[in-house]
């Protein structure tokens, strides 16, 4: 639908309305560099990093007697795989569709923009970092009445942020409306994945032999 289908119009007449409008140039071009991954992967091994150490420092507390070791190094490790997916999903995607890009891009590369990888990138190294960050201050319990509002603020504050990609991408000329709009579901099913990969793996094996009493 987007490439060939009906929709293709309407969104194309959007996304020369957004392209022509008055937002601030300047801004929209600084938000759709956010998802350029020589930005978004820093952030995303930096957030890596910090959470691998808050699992780290926390692991003879989570085990003690002697259990079983505790696999902090899995959440951020499945964050980071996460991210590399992206591009394994988005390439054969854009071959496929080859939706032609805004008049703007056409002399560059013009087929090949459905979905958005700087969308897609932007969706889930932000997504996935803001969830190690809820997990890692949440397995700190301090502070537990201002962790109710702890983690919907981080998820707004994520939200609010690929949308300013989003429509720098689009306010630019790098991408129709819906090349965004279809990143962000791919995204969403990744980071769905993700989180149930996290409930069903990591946080079981990350913390195995957590409890347990030593063998005599």
């Amino acid at each position: 639908m987007a490439g060939h289908g009906p929709l293709r119009a309407l969104d194309e007449r959007l996304g020369r309305a957004l392209a022509t409008s008055h937002l601030p140039a300047g801004p929209a071009e600084f938000f759709a560099d956010l998802g350029n991954t020589a930005v978004a992967l820093p952030v995303l091994c930096v957030v890596m990093v910090w959470a691998g150490w808050q699992g780290w420092r926390g692991r003879s507390e989570e085990v003690p007697n002697g259990g079983a070791p505790v696999r902090w190094w899995l959440p951020p490790l499945a964050a980071g795989l996460a991210l590399a997916v992206v591009p394994a999903l988005v390439v054969p995607l854009k071959l496929w569709l080859a939706r032609p890009g805004p008049p703007g891009m056409a002399g560059g590369a013009p087929d090949g923009f459905y979905p958005s990888g700087h969308g897609a990138t932007a969706a889930v190294a932000y997504g996935v970092a803001a969830l190690l960050v809820i997990r890692g201050v949440r397995g700190r319990r301090t502070g537990r009445p201002a962790l109710r509002l702890f983690a919907p603020a981080v998820v707004a504050v994520v939200a609010l942020l690929n949308v300013a990609v989003g429509l720098g991408l689009v306010r630019r000329g790098y991408h129709w409306p819906l090349d965004v709009l279809g990143s962000w579901c791919l995204a969403a099913v990744l980071l769905a994945v993700w989180c149930a990969v996290w409930c069903a793996v990591c946080d079981r094996w990350a913390g195995a032999g957590a409890g347990r009493a030593p063998r005599r």
